[in-house]
C-alpha cells in the first residue's frame, strides 16, 4: 500500500494479510480476530485469538506458527473457555486477551476481558504452557477492560493497565497489587482529548507496553465517532519506566488505521485492534498482531527506534 504523501509510515501491512481467518480454524467458528502473542522460549509464535462462535459469544483459542506468518497450527478445540458455572463474571464469554510473561512467577499473565451481566470487566489467569491455567478471577469491575499486566512489579507491587468506562469518560489508568488480587492506587496514565481529536473521548491500551531504554512505549487506540459509526486508530506514547504513571511523550496524530478492504469490512468496519505483538531476534522489529473488522487476524511491522524517534520529534 502506498503510503499517504507527507506522512511517515510507521508499520507496514504483510503481504499475505490477512494471516488468519475463520476458514483456518479446524472447529466450526465465525469470526477470529483481536489476539495476543508471545514468543515462546523454542522461538515459536503463539497468537491467543479470540473466537467468535454463531451464538455472539467468544472464547480464547492458540495458534502456533514457526514464523508468526504463516504454518499455523491451531488448537482442535477452545484452549480457555469461559466458565460461568465457576466464574460468573464469565457468562456471555471472555475476549481480547494481551500476553504477559511474569519472570518472577515463570509464568505468563493472560489479562482478559469477560463478559458478564453487568457488563465487561477485567478478569486474569495464569499459565506456564497455555494448556492448563490458574484463573484469578475479575480483579476490576464492570464497566472496564483493555488490560495487560507490567512485566515486573513496580515498588514492590504488580502494576495492571486497563480502561474503565465512568462519568468523566474513558481513560487509560494503572492500578497495583501486591498479590494480583487486591488492587488500589489506582491513577489516570492517559485521558482522552476532547474536541475534535482523532482520540478524543475514548481512549485504551492495544497491546502490552514495550519496555526499551527510553520507557514504556504504549501503542494505544483511540476512537472517533463519525456519522458512519466508530473510527479506531492507533497512536503511540511513552512512560516512565520507575513511574509509569508519568508520561514522558505523546503523539499528536495517529500512526496507523483502517485503510485495506479487510479492516474497512466486515461485522465491525474500520477497525484495526492490535493486543498483541512480538520483537524480532534484532531486538528492534515489531510484529503487531490485529483484528481486522472484528473479523479476521493480520499483521503489520515496524521498528521500535523508529516509533521512538517518531515520538521525539512529534
Amino acid at each position: 500500500m502506498t503510503p499517504t504523501p507527507g506522512y511517515e509510515e510507521l508499520f507496514h501491512r504483510h503481504e499475505k494479510n490477512p494471516i488468519l481467518t475463520a476458514a483456518d480454524w479446524p472447529y466450526a467458528v465465525h469470526s477470529v480476530f483481536n489476539p495476543g502473542a508471545t514468543r515462546l522460549a523454542d522461538g515459536t509464535t503463539l497468537l491467543l485469538a479470540r473466537v467468535e462462535d454463531r451464538r455472539g459469544l467468544s472464547h480464547l483459542c492458540a495458534a502456533r506458527s514457526v514464523n508468526g506468518v504463516d504454518g499455523w497450527i491451531i488448537d482442535e478445540q477452545p484452549t480457555l473457555a469461559s466458565d460461568p458455572a465457576k466464574h460468573p463474571e464469565e457468562l456471555w464469554g471472555i475476549e481480547d486477551p494481551r500476553i504477559t510473561f511474569v519472570d518472577e512467577l515463570g509464568k505468563y499473565a493472560v489479562a482478559y476481558t469477560a463478559f458478564s451481566e453487568g457488563g465487561p470487566g477485567v478478569a486474569l489467569a495464569l499459565t506456564r504452557d497455555f494448556r492448563e491455567f490458574e484463573r484469578c478471577g475479575l480483579v476490576m469491575q464492570p464497566d472496564d477492560k483493555d488490560a495487560c499486566l507490567l512485566p515486573r512489579r513496580i515498588d514492590g507491587n504488580y502494576a495492571l493497565i486497563h480502561r474503565p468506562v465512568h462519568d468523566q469518560g474513558a481513560h487509560i489508568w494503572i492500578s497495583y497489587s501486591p498479590d494480583l488480587r487486591n488492587w488500589g492506587g489506582h491513577k489516570v496514565m492517559l485521558q482522552a482529548r476532547k474536541g475534535g481529536w482523532w482520540d478524543a473521548n475514548k481512549v485504551g491500551l492495544s497491546p502490552p507496553l514495550i519496555a526499551t531504554p527510553e520507557g514504556w512505549l504504549m501503542i494505544y487506540h483511540g476512537v472517533r465517532n463519525t456519522a458512519a459509526g466508530a473510527l479506531y486508530r492507533l497512536g503511540l506514547a511513552l512512560f516512565d519506566l520507575e513511574r509509569p504513571e508519568v508520561c514522558i511523550a505523546r503523539g499528536d496524530s495517529w500512526v496507523f488505521g483502517p485503510e485495506a478492504s479487510y479492516e474497512c469490512h466486515g461485522d465491525v468496519g474500520n477497525v484495526a485492534f492490535p493486543c498483541g505483538y512480538t520483537i524480532g531476534a534484532d531486538g528492534d522489529t515489531i510484529f503487531l498482531y490485529y483484528g481486522a473488522a472484528d473479523t479476521s487476524i493480520a499483521l503489520a511491522t515496524g521498528s521500535v527506534r523508529a516509533l521512538l524517534a517518531w515520538l521525539a520529534k512529534s
